[in-house]
């Protein structure tokens, strides 16, 4: 699969690249009650690695069909292993592991800085312009979820220095990721790109699964299948696809801040789907959230 590049200057605004963001963050947004669901049937470490590793053959096989190449040039084996480790396994199994002393609101509030230390490190390193409009709007997006999340105050205490840590470490190193991936592009087709990253990323998440964790199958019942089958499909094939291709089309900076918009697709999920409470304040930060997206993906 060929991503054509956007024309003009690197800074602008690809229309195809916000309908990948699009459909990335609508993609892990539902991800939230469907692993909150899950999670009554299948511990997390296994849910996600084991679909990863699905996702990764399906997205292999659909190369192989597509006739491209699984094969990797050896110079680019150390590339692909470090942004497989910042792009998927860093973050998915430092976050979760961040809620055993977090919780899960202060987790996600420290998890969606991201976007500002990947558009600190854009600045930086890819000399992409941190505009008064790219700045505001990504204040206001992080408002509207510190605002959503954490509504009952963060405390601070020792206690939670190990969940802290391994949050932010997991928000720099996505961040870090997301850069390199602009600065340093796989000379790789889209498919086996990410069906490699997300293989080498998932593989140890599900080794620790079996490891430390007990899942049995024969506590899964048709929804639990339905949604790992979801999470193999739509979360490691669909929306990582999305995400690594809206990459290649958009400045690193707006990307980032277009993920914002999961938690609030999160939010509004599992309300629907959990009936979880939805108040006025909650809304108004979910508006000024997505206003801040808004914003900041205007051309």
């Amino acid at each position: 699969m060929t991503i054509p590049k956007p024309p003009g200057s690197r800074s602008r605004i690809a229309p195809l690249g916000l309908l990948l963001l699009a459909i990335t963050s609508i993609g892990w947004g539902l991800n939230w009650p469907v692993m909150k669901l899950l999670l009554t049937e299948w511990p997390p470490l296994t849910s996600r690695g084991g679909t990863g590793m699905v996702g990764a053959l399906l997205l292999a096989g659909l190369a192989v069909a597509r006739g491209e190449s699984l094969v990797v040039p050896r110079a680019q084996w150390g590339r692909l292993v470090l942004l497989a480790g910042l792009n998927v396994f860093g973050w998915m199994a430092l976050m979760g592991l961040a809620l055993l002393w977090l919780p899960a609101g202060e987790a996600a509030v420290i998890a969606y800085t991201m976007p500002i230390w990947a558009s600190v490190l854009a600045w930086l390193v890819l000399g992409e312009r941190l505009s008064l409009q790219r700045l505001i709007a990504m204040l206001m997006a992080f408002a509207g979820i510190a605002a959503l999340m954490s509504g009952g105050g963060i405390s601070a205490n020792a206690t939670k220095l190990p969940g802290l840590i391994m949050a932010l470490t997991g928000a720099l190193g996505f961040a870090f990721g997301t850069v390199l991936a602009k600065k340093y592009p796989l000379s790789l087709p889209l498919l086996t790109s990410t069906a490699w990253q997300i293989g080498i990323g998932c593989a140890p998440v599900l080794l620790l699964g079996v490891t430390f964790e007990s899942a049995r199958f024969e506590a899964l019942t048709s929804l639990g299948w339905s949604l790992l089958a979801y999470m193999a499909v739509m979360v490691f094939c669909v929306t990582y696809l999305c995400w690594f291709a809206a990459l290649r089309l958009l400045p690193a900076s707006v990307a980032a801040i277009g993920t914002m918009a999961v938690p609030v697709i999160g939010v509004v999920g599992s309300a629907i789907v959990l009936h979880e409470p939805l108040g006025l304040v909650q809304v108004a930060a979910l508006a000024f959230t997505l206003a801040g997206v808004a914003l900041a993906t205007k051309g």
